[in-house]
């Protein structure tokens, strides 16, 4: 399934720009801290996708988080689900904006500022 199934604006961050992307920079904290450190990746025996979904679910269901003031985001999600759209109403205002996502390509920018500099010389 693409982004543009799900209707989910495809936004993409300058590489290397963790200062715009504190969210992710932060679970990926707590994931080494709390989930990875633990783990002796040495063990073959170990499954990691079975340990990495009862993290997850840790995670989200049983970790207070203080920036949810105690709350797991579980809980945070279920106390406002119902002021999110339902899925209907995002379709039909997804399909009338007739917006058009376009993944940016970096290498492709990057080209065009450097050509535009030497353009006004």
């Amino acid at each position: 399934m693409s982004y543009m199934s799900n209707f989910i604006k495809f936004r993409p961050i300058k590489p290397k720009t963790p200062h715009l992307n504190g969210k992710v920079e932060r679970t990926q904290q707590t994931d080494k801290n709390e989930f990875w450190s633990l783990l002796d990746l040495s063990d073959k025996s170990l499954d990691l996708n079975a340990l990495a979904i009862e993290w997850q679910n840790f995670y989200n269901k049983k970790r207070p988080h203080s920036s949810l003031k105690g709350k797991t985001p579980y809980q945070k999600f279920k106390q406002v689900e119902k002021l999110l759209p339902i899925q209907p109403d995002v379709t039909k205002k997804f399909w009338e904006s007739n917006e058009e996502v376009i993944p940016r390509n970096y290498q492709y920018l990057k080209f065009i500022k450097q050509r535009k500099g030497k353009l006004s010389h």
